[in-house]
């Protein structure tokens, strides 16, 4: 992990962790397009009951991507971007470390294929 700030492993862990479901995905896009909804609301545009919409949310809620609040009897939930913004830092950083490596190869590669060129126009000349 390259994040150098305390907790962004656990951050990033957890936050792949309650993506790894596509109930849950699919949940955030819909807090995302919709800005805040309850369990119900949410339920009703999923294939699932609102009891495990309400399991789904306290995952995210636990990886810190949703966040709900009390409005009289009901539970209104919106899309938390932070942790996500901190996966999303860490998933560049580790394209960047590849991006990188990929150039290195190329050059050694490139340097390799101009060497045997080169031995190749020495041998026949």
């Amino acid at each position: 992990m390259t994040e150098d700030r305390p907790g962004a492993t656990e951050i990033v862990d957890s936050v792949l962790g309650a993506l790894a479901d596509p109930t849950r995905r699919r949940l955030l896009d819909l807090l995302a397009a919709q800005g805040e909804a309850t369990a119900t609301t949410l339920a009703e545009r999923l294939p699932v009951s609102r009891q495990a919409v309400v399991k789904h949310l306290a995952v995210l809620d636990a990886a810190g991507l949703v966040s709900g609040s009390r409005v009289g009897r009901e539970v209104r939930y919106e899309v938390r971007p932070a942790a996500l913004d901190a996966t999303a830092r860490w998933m560049a950083s580790l394209a960047a470390d590849w991006d990188r490596r990929l150039a290195n190869i190329k050059r050694v590669a490139e340097a390799a294929e101009r060497d045997v060129a080169e031995a190749a126009d020495r041998d026949t000349g």
